[in-house]
């Protein structure tokens, strides 16, 4: 009887460094001499910042991911390289964070049950009570109900810090979660945490934006997923989405639309992130696409 050898597994490599020639070739070189099978690539160099990114689908041997960790290793000192390499499929550990508006986290959580986002939620945190969410189902996700107001926000913050860390998660989303990080929390969690917004990033900033619209008589709405950052909404941005509206339009047709943009644009950000498709460039983001 003929041994088969072990099957190949998926791996994606990201990476990131100053663009000069031989990234390419040092990549491919690193991979071939594991034994891996590139499935596809992608790259980028913008012109802008002189930077270089990179995405790579490869198959590797069951020995091949310590040699080429290795390789990418001694590549990543030689060119100043910041690089990624993770098993394909994956789930990604989250904590999902929502207050009273639900939409975005029932989304989410249907999009897991049903295997179409490769997430793992390790924890809800809401500044509201559990009993505020009737209509769904948690199951064996824990919930953590952390109130925050003026007088105890640095503590609720220490508190989910302390969620993050202890579940392991790899990254948080803010599931239409109504309180602005501090810049501290925003800092601890630079890159790893994802909020929609409720508007077409920039513009109708703040409160009710969904009635400043109205009042100026636009005819598209949109949303924005987007890093969180010290300034407030104006992290990278990940994904966008539009709708057109008419004059016909009351406020709550508004409202009612933008929560199916909000959900769509929010789950297809966090599917990018568990694929590896999002690079940060400085203030904007590299996100390949299928």
């Amino acid at each position: 009887m003929t041994d088969h050898p072990p099957p190949a597994a998926g791996f994606v490599l990201t990476l990131a460094c100053a663009d000069r020639p031989g990234i390419v070739a040092g990549v491919s070189r690193a991979l071939a001499e594991a034994g891996g099978d590139i499935r596809g690539a992608q790259q980028f160099g913008d012109e802008d910042t002189g930077r270089f990114f990179m995405r790579v689908v490869a198959t590797l041997p069951p020995d091949g991911e310590a040699a080429v960790r290795a390789a990418l290793g001694t590549l990543g000192a030689e060119f100043g390289m910041r690089w990624r390499l993770s098993a394909r499929g994956t789930p990604r550990r989250v904590l999902l964070l929502a207050s009273r508006f639900d939409h975005c986290l029932a989304d989410l959580l249907y999009r897991w049950r049903t295997g179409e986002l490769r997430i793992e939620p390790v924890g809800v945190v809401s500044n509201h009570p559990r009993g505020s969410y009737p209509a769904l189902d948690f199951g064996s996700v824990p919930f953590h109900h952390l109130p925050v107001g003026a007088d105890n926000r640095a503590e609720q913050e220490a508190a989910v810090w302390r969620l993050f860390q202890d579940s392991g998660a790899e990254f948080a989303v803010l599931a239409r979660y109504m309180q602005v990080l501090s810049d501290d929390l925003s800092a601890k969690l630079a890159g790893r945490c994802i909020n929609i917004h409720h508007s077409f990033l920039p513009g109708f900033k703040g409160a009710r934006p969904y009635h400043q619209a109205h009042a100026r008589g636009v005819k598209l709405i949109g949303a924005t997923a987007h890093f969180v950052t010290a300034d407030l909404d104006e992290g990278p941005i990940i994904e966008q989405d539009v709708e057109r509206i008419s004059h016909a339009d009351s406020p709550a047709d508004l409202i009612r639309k933008g929560r199916d943009i909000e959900r769509r644009v929010l789950a297809q950000a966090v599917r990018m992130f568990c694929e590896d498709r999002i690079l940060l460039d400085g203030v904007r983001t590299v996100v390949f696409g299928d």
